[in-house]
């Protein structure tokens, strides 16, 4: 069954979002069939902040990393992809963007299993929850790794 709508596709990634690793998954699934997709960046919260209140503080990091990774997403899809700055806690900010811009399928990625907080978190596991396709690219080479 073929629909005449793309699939509207949520890419979560923060420290990996420009990876090459992240960058072939986005190219494979742009090779499968029409679709858009949106780069969602969690707004991490440091230190202090991510005790007191991970919603105050600036988010110029999340910012960084989209006027980073955006171009190069772009290139590899070869049209416009969407950015947005979510929740700091990563599970709230999906859930946000997917009841807020109604997405069809999600690609996580993450840094690798021995650093990665969202897989420690099982992060994968409980996107399944909102009954979308999920997939996760892990990040294989950490000197590509943005900090």
């Amino acid at each position: 069954m073929e629909s005449s709508t793309p699939s509207r596709v949520l890419v979560v990634a923060h420290r990996t979002a420009a990876t090459p690793a992240l960058l072939e998954a986005v190219r494979d699934r742009a090779a499968r069939g029409p679709c858009t997709f949106t780069l969602l960046v969690p707004d991490s919260a440091h230190g202090l902040h991510r005790i007191t209140d991970p919603e105050d503080h600036h988010d110029g990091e999340a910012a960084a990393v989209l006027a980073r990774a955006l171009p190069l997403l772009q290139e590899v899809v070869g049209a416009p992809v969407e950015g947005m700055i979510g929740h700091a806690e990563p599970l709230d900010a999906v859930q946000d963007a997917v009841n807020l811009h109604g997405f069809d399928e999600i690609i996580i990625s993450t840094l690798p299993a021995r650093l990665s907080r969202w897989l420690k978190l099982d992060l994968p596991h409980k996107l399944e929850g909102l009954r979308l396709p999920v997939t996760t690219v892990t990040a294989k080479d950490e000197a590509a790794v943005t900090a």
